[in-house]
């Protein structure tokens, strides 16, 4: 089958993808073996991509979110059978989506949504997976902070976690939503997306949340630079309220939102997959909620651009460009 793969990590300026032809694999257990109709980009790809190497003399295989077609299953596979149309956000430590045909533990995987074509439903499982549990189940939106003014900042609201965060907190809370965007079409963006109040992350935030007049927001997500934003955040959050992190700052002294009792919470949402955790499952479960919701018309894919096919020039471009932050939504490749 056809690869896009590396053999040592380094800068996208090296040209380290590469087009590949390996064996396609067989399914065993809960796996199933999925042909690859589209996949997207994700941050992730590029840090993967510039920093880890491979394991011993196998290339190494990049990708996570995918759409596709189950082509068979292993024995102990449940819930799906050869011909169904799924989508899913793979795993960490395993090989990537960047190929023809791929295995994925049928407990991450979800039903594609309907009334999505295989480019629009590739945009949306790990981000989807990302804001479902840094919002629900790590933050608890939907129980009010004491002094939060039904209020949530989101930080690096154009991007694909923050644009699909906006859209389930629009649909599923009654939260009023302040995101932040710093060019004419992220700002325009986020308030397609369900956004209330546009802020610049640009100018100092703290001093623009207050100027709006509505309070101290009890829920913060912060899904970019959080380190340079951090004493803002500690500023503007309210007491007793809550801040979720996806990023990788390198300092984070907790020091600040100590006198506020702020709690911090960390989403990644490879844990349940990497640990093999007892409720993996609900990643499956949590990406057929999506799709419903998806198919009643409450939310929308954050796809922005089909950049071509699946190959090593067209993923080196979308690679660079994401390195930019030059990008909003989600940017798919789509067939081989």
């Amino acid at each position: 089958m056809k690869a896009v793969a590396y053999n040592q990590p380094g800068p996208i300026e090296s040209n380290n993808l590469q087009d590949i032809t390996i064996d396609t694999p067989k399914p065993t257990g809960r796996d199933l073996l999925v042909e690859i109709k589209a996949i997207s980009v994700n941050p992730v790809d590029t840090k993967l991509r510039r920093n880890v190497p491979r394991e011993s003399s196998e290339w190494k295989i990049l990708g996570f979110d995918a759409s596709g077609v189950v082509h068979s299953i292993g024995e102990l596979v449940e819930d799906f059978k050869p011909g169904d149309e799924v989508y899913y956000a793979g795993a960490l430590d395993r090989p990537g989506t960047n190929c023809e045909f791929h295995l994925v533990d049928e407990r991450i995987v979800g039903n594609k949504p309907t009334s999505l074509s295989y480019a629009e439903a590739a945009a949306l499982p790990l981000t989807s997976i990302t804001a479902w549990e840094l919002l629900f189940d790590r933050l608890k939106v939907q129980e009010p902070t004491p002094q939060g003014q039904e209020l949530c900042l989101v930080i690096g609201g154009a991007g694909g976690v923050g644009s699909i965060t906006i859209q389930l907190l629009s649909e599923l809370t009654d939260l009023t939503i302040i995101a932040t965007a710093s060019r004419p079409e992220t700002k325009s963006w986020v308030a397609e997306c369900g956004a209330h109040h546009v802020i610049n992350h640009r100018e100092p935030i703290a001093a623009q949340v207050e100027k709006l007049g509505l309070g101290a927001p009890g829920f913060v997500v912060s899904t970019n630079q959080s380190n340079q934003h951090y004493l803002d955040i500690a500023e503007l959050i309210a007491p007793q309220g809550r801040f979720g992190i996806i990023d990788d700052p390198d300092i984070l002294n907790p020091m600040a939102l100590k006198m506020k009792s702020v709690s911090i919470h960390w989403e990644f949402m490879f844990t349940r997959s990497m640990y093999g955790t007892p409720d993996i499952s609900e990643q499956a479960k949590l990406l057929n909620k999506v799709a419903d919701l998806v198919d009643a018309g409450k939310i929308q894919s954050t796809l922005t651009q089909v950049a071509g096919k699946i190959n090593a020039k067209n993923l080196t471009e979308v690679h660079a460009r994401i390195e930019k932050s030059s990008t909003h939504g989600k940017i798919v490749l789509e067939g081989f």
